[in-house]
């Protein structure tokens, strides 16, 4: 099987959990309070390896207590951590997040050391690792790391999955070749410019992306599940319905898994199905890592 490589973020989640988000300048009273790891490509890289997948998580943190008990963690979830950048006397990134009553969030992040994940220290790893295989990533490292990533991917023809979060635009360089990208609706409009509102405007968004030379386009739709397109055929992929708990780290969760599937060389359809059922599995818990389910847990889920 081919070795998953997660290049991305590791933050500490702090989380509040409230009824309601408060109104700016607003204090509220919030109920319990609780701690876990997190950050995007951390998130992905725990739902990949708990899917059975081989997992190498490039990443930074500092010599903080958060950096060490993320790396840790990592380690305990068997994966490969050796390629972390470990920063002296700096602090690691956190985000401070909010769930309401309704398992919404909002999520403000420090990114700490992730800003420094350059360039040069990827490339510099890339040159003494084994790396043939797929890439995920996301945008809470630095877009110069992954306008190399795409440089690096398109010379050595490894695919480069990209999840456009925090939303932001991408430039051609970045799109050209791409192999697969996977934003939600809000991200989509923020990378077109087309507000997803409905099924024709959904497919008027993914045409753009493919229209700036990206193969594969997953549009994730939270409750109703995921569109693909390509320019060969295009299907939705309805989700399951649950009792939703916390919405946050689903569409980690989703890509994660969703890598760890295409690894294996299932068909889009299929791998798409397989990771719906995750993410949704995934809002049923709180936390980010922590609700990423394992394999046993996917499969038993109808």
């Amino acid at each position: 099987m081919p070795k998953i490589i997660v290049v991305g973020s590791s933050n500490t989640d702090m989380v509040v959990k409230t009824q309601r988000f408060p109104e700016p300048g607003e204090t509220i009273i919030g109920g319990d309070f609780f701690m876990f790891p997190g950050g995007k490509g951390a998130n992905q890289a725990v739902a990949a390896a708990r899917a059975g997948g081989d997992v190498t998580f490039i990443c930074s943190v500092g010599d903080d207590v958060f950096g060490q008990s993320a790396l840790e963690g990592y380690r305990d979830e068997g994966i490969d951590v050796n390629a972390a950048k470990i920063v002296k006397d700096a602090a690691s990134g956190v985000a401070l997040i909010t769930v309401n009553g309704e398992g919404e969030n909002e999520i403000v992040v420090a990114s700490g050391t992730n800003t420094n994940l350059s360039p040069i220290y990827v490339s510099e790893v890339m040159e003494e690792m084994d790396n043939d295989g797929i890439f995920l990533t996301q945008l809470e490292t630095p877009i110069e790391t992954i306008e190399y990533l795409a440089r690096y991917s398109k010379l050595t023809d490894q695919p480069l999955i990209i999840n456009p979060a925090p939303a932001q635009k991408l430039s051609d360089a970045i799109l050209d070749g791409l192999f697969l990208i996977t934003p939600n609706e809000t991200e989509a409009k923020i990378l077109t410019g087309i507000s997803v509102d409905d099924d024709p405007s959904m497919e008027a968004a993914a045409q753009a992306l493919l229209d700036s030379g990206v193969q594969h386009v997953i549009i994730t739709l939270g409750s109703r599940g995921a569109f693909f397109m390509n320019r060969e055929e295009k299907f939705l992929v309805p989700s399951h319905q649950v009792k939703v708990i916390d919405t946050t780290a689903a569409g980690d969760v989703f890509n994660g898994v969703l890598t760890v599937c295409l690894s294996n060389n299932m068909g889009w359809r299929e791998s798409i199905a397989y990771a719906n059922k995750a993410a949704a599995l995934s809002v049923t818990k709180m936390g980010a890592q922590g609700s990423a389910p394992y394999k046993e847990e996917i499969n038993k889920f109808n």
